[in-house]
């Protein structure tokens, strides 16, 4: 089963014989109905040592992504968040909303970057990214670098659902981080859609609260 093996360092150690940096991104929150979608990128330094319990994100606890989270970005050589607002999701759509989210991370890591590097990114090839890269199918389970991406943009989107909970009760934010679950679905019935719903996909839209 994708993520209960522990992911690999052979790309890192590949693009390190070349002399370059591995960056890895990954991204959270292409599915939900509200909040922002978030991605991460990290880089490791040459010859750096595993994490213990290092998996892909989807199958680890909140608790031990919390724990993970500190330890990657205290190991990482680079790291960069980005993230794309509902407002810019309704604008363009969400492939296009991941790609800002990620070139913006991408930017933030590699800034002080002297370096030769190498991209690798979760998934299919990405053009709207706009950046030369590899992809890797089921990525955050196979490659380190993509894993602690993928740890850390959950833990920051997390953090950010649960925040937004506290100012917009009763939609679960907390619980659901914005996905469509019965309760969230319930809530937008009853109160209507946030600022931070994303009006343009179906199941809010459908709602015709607007």
């Amino acid at each position: 089963m994708p993520g209960l093996a522990a992911p690999g360092l052979a790309r890192e150690r590949a693009a390190w014989a070349r002399g370059r940096l591995l960056f890895g991104i990954d991204e959270v929150g292409r599915g939900p109905l509200a909040g922002p979608v978030v991605a991460a990128v990290i880089a490791f330094p040459p010859g750096a040592k595993r994490i213990l319990g290092l998996r892909d994100s989807k199958v680890l606890t909140a608790a031990r992504r919390e724990r993970l989270s500190v330890l990657i970005r205290h190991r990482a050589a680079a790291i960069g968040i980005g993230a794309a607002s509902p407002r810019l999701i309704d604008r363009f759509n969400i492939r296009v909303a991941t790609a800002i989210a990620m070139r913006r991370a991408l930017a933030r890591a590699t800034g002080n970057c002297n370096a030769p590097i190498a991209v690798l990114v979760d998934g299919l090839p990405f053009p709207e990214l706009r950046v030369e890269h590899e992809a890797l199918v089921d990525g955050d389970a196979l490659c380190y670098s993509v894993a602690a991406a993928g740890v850390v943009a959950k833990v920051v989107r997390d953090r950010l659902m649960s925040l937004l909970a506290l100012r917009y009760p009763g939609y679960g934010w907390d619980s659901n981080m914005g996905y469509g679950t019965p309760e969230h679905l319930a809530a937008i019935d009853l109160a209507g859609a946030t600022v931070h719903h994303r009006r343009s996909f179906m199941p809010v839209a459908q709602l015709k609260l607007f």
